[in-house]
């Protein structure tokens, strides 16, 4: 396989969601060193994602009683909100021309894997979506601190029931086992004194606003991971990201999204030493620059949504424009991933657990249903007898496998089915 091409895809698929027309082209020509520039280097103002109109999500209040007059009004504005707010997120990844924020956004939606069902309240997930953006290529430090004030969060893994007579354990080991440290790096005791130190939340879940409650919070001394002293929820924050441990674990995690799911993280993975600050934009550029991107045995299955996205940008869609809201969240559902949904505190599987004989039906109703709202100008403009090589530039594809190729060939004459094709085919699915 051509490293340029394999590594140009990479780059387009991975740090954002795949090309647009002509952009795949384009980045090839430019070369990969000036590509890893462009996608790595934030513009000070993004036009694709600034025409994105911000949702309408306000604080509905409490939920009427279940009888009330009030009560069907509300249900409507709860759901409605929420299909808004999933619709903007949806477009901003679709629309942006520079795809490295809402890509990093999108990671650290499934780090601080947070879910709306259990709130209902779209607020605290726009105000916690919205952080996540802000601190996406920050510093980690900064971030997990921002995070542990995050309404959307305490909510979610009961920290807004934690007192000083009776601590919640789930936040304080979700904290240390899935977003600050990893498995088997503390004791069952340090989750006992990590409940303590995040004592005193409160959360107001329609609004989205955190207090804390002093009266409600463990100020003692406590002993965690050998240290002994009085911690609070941000202290606690602070003591656990500046741990060796720490380095290495957001390492793997990136490893995992972007390199691979399925290989072992080397020690020389040159993300983990770019980390040592903390910077979350040093560790990206670092993991962009690592010749393991280079590597053809690491491949990445795409989740639905990263699919999704990376379809609708080659058919020049935007999401909130499809023909009913209802029916794109039932395709994504159907394939097991809709943003602000996700399952458990873990966050969505990847690799093989996107790839079944039931969700390949899915894909294949879903891109039809997208191909038939699109006018597949990209597609058309390439002449029929180059159209096989060709579609492989406009969809961002490293190489067509001989099979795909004759498949693809077989449907020269019929634009939409050769689209179809194109879109379930395996090397657009999974990213070579």
């Amino acid at each position: 396989m051509n490293e340029q091409r394999l590594e140009t895809s990479r780059l387009l698929q991975r740090f954002g969601f795949g090309p647009r027309p002509g952009e795949y082209a384009q980045a090839l020509k430019s070369g990969v060193a000036a590509t890893r520039t462009k996608v790595l280097t934030v513009p000070a103002v993004d036009a694709g994602a600034a025409q994105v109109v911000d949702p309408e999500i306000t604080d509905l209040g409490k939920r009427p009683a279940a009888n009330s007059k009030e009560i069907v009004p509300f249900s409507i504005a709860l759901r409605y909100q929420s299909q808004q707010l999933t619709l903007w997120w949806l477009d901003r990844m679709a629309l942006s021309d520079h795809g490295l924020t809402e890509r990093m956004t999108w990671f650290w939606h499934g780090h601080w894997a947070t879910s709306i069902q259990k709130l209902n309240y779209a607020m605290p997930l726009y105000i916690q979506n919205k952080t996540l953006r802000a601190h996406c290529l920050g510093n980690f430090k900064t971030m997990s601190r921002a995070m542990i004030n995050d309404a959307a969060l305490q909510f979610w893994l009961d920290g807004q029931e934690s007192t000083a007579k009776s601590p919640n354990e789930n936040l304080g080991r979700e904290l240390m086992e899935l977003f600050v440290l990893g498995v088997d790096r503390y004791t069952e005791d340090d989750v006992k004194a990590a409940a303590r130190a995040l004592t005193g939340y409160q959360v107001e879940k329609s609004s989205g606003v955190v207090t804390f409650n002093a009266k409600r919070h463990d100020a003692t001394p406590i002993t965690i991971l050998g240290t002994t002293q009085p911690f609070t929820g941000e202290s606690l924050s602070d003591f656990l990201v500046a741990r060796q441990d720490n380095a290495t674990f957001i390492a793997e995690r990136l490893w995992y999204r972007f390199i691979s799911s399925t290989e072992t993280m080397p020690s020389t993975f040159a993300a983990k030493n770019a980390f040592a600050a903390r910077d979350i934009s040093a560790a990206v550029t670092a993991m962009a620059n690592d010749p393991a991107m280079r590597d053809p045995k690491n491949d990445l299955v795409k989740a639905p949504v990263e699919w999704f996205i990376a379809a609708c940008r080659a058919l020049e869609l935007t999401p909130s424009n499809l023909k009913t809201p209802g029916q794109l969240f039932n395709y994504l559902d159907k394939l097991g991933q809709v943003p602000f949904t996700p399952p458990n505190v873990s966050g969505w599987p990847a690799a093989e657990a996107w790839l079944s004989s039931a969700t390949a039906q899915y894909r294949i109703a879903f891109a039809a249903w997208l191909i038939k709202q699109s006018d597949l100008r990209a597609l058309k403009e390439i002449p029929v007898g180059s159209r096989v090589a060709k579609s492989a530039d406009w969809l961002g594809v490293a190489e067509w496998s001989p099979r795909t190729q004759s498949t693809l060939r077989a449907s020269l004459a019929d634009p939409a089915q050769f689209a179809l094709l194109a879109l379930c085919s395996p090397e657009f699915i999974v990213s070579a």
